[in-house]
């Protein structure tokens, strides 16, 4: 059994889509990063930088203790590894797959994630942080598109790294892309986002209430952190020493 500490984030869908698409069961711990559930001492147990995903496999392979593992690139190389599926068996192809992971991890998802802070949760206007991240996702797109030309998906098969980028890719209109000036990513993402596994993950996203992200207190807690914030959450309460 796997437990899954989540929230509807594209990272966070990463992990759904892969455990659908493998046939897991799993149990779902919602951590509601608007609240500050990532800085419970149990969650940070588990995930240590206080993000979401994490996961404990309580079955790992050989037995013994549970395993816990966080960064959602760690996840989904953890799982197809365990479970020998979405990972291709041929070096070259293998390779290619772990490279546009961590392409993901690196550049597309933190660019995306600077563009969707600056375009929809800053409080004022920043034109230049605005531009910088807007042309750099452009750029990626473009080097996305190109990797499409000439295959159905990243790396020969469908993949973790399919799984990695299309949860980022589905929030286009976030970023504020128009997604029919890449035609290859726009075929690849229409083709994805029929999978019937990536269809329940979805689904299962839409149940979660996310409240108001754009509230006073979930903006301090999402983008007000600091060493100190790390600090208090790792104290240890008055008298229990």
């Amino acid at each position: 059994m796997i437990d899954l500490y989540y929230w509807p984030t594209p990272n966070g869908l990463k992990i759904t889509v892969l455990l659908r698409e493998i046939g897991l069961e799993y149990r779902l711990y919602p951590i509601n990063i608007g609240k500050g559930d990532q800085f419970d001492p149990e969650f940070l147990s588990v995930s240590p930088n206080n993000r979401i995903p994490a996961i404990v496999d309580h079955e790992p392979e050989g037995g013994g203790d549970s395993i816990s593992v966080f960064e959602s690139g760690a996840i989904l190389l953890y799982l197809a590894e365990k479970y020998d599926q979405f990972l291709p068996t041929d070096q070259r192809l293998r390779v290619q797959a772990i490279e546009w992971l961590m392409w993901q991890m690196g550049g597309l998802g933190p660019m995306l994630g600077q563009n969707h802070h600056f375009n929809r949760y800053a409080p004022e206007d920043v034109p230049y942080a605005t531009k910088r991240y807007s042309d750099e996702t452009l750029r990626l797109y473009a080097v996305l598109n190109r990797r499409l030309i000439d295959r159905d998906y990243i790396a020969g098969s469908y993949s973790i790294a399919d799984i990695a980028i299309y949860p980022w890719v589905n929030r286009y209109e976030w970023h504020k892309t128009d997604i029919d000036r890449f035609p290859e990513v726009k075929r690849w993402y229409q083709t994805i986002g029929e999978r019937p596994s990536v269809v329940r993950a979805y689904d299962e996203a839409k149940t979660i209430d996310v409240g108001n992200v754009a509230s006073d207190e979930s903006r301090r807690v999402l983008f007000g952190q600091t060493d100190v914030t790390i600090d208090q959450a790792y104290a240890v309460p008055k008298g229990s020493e």
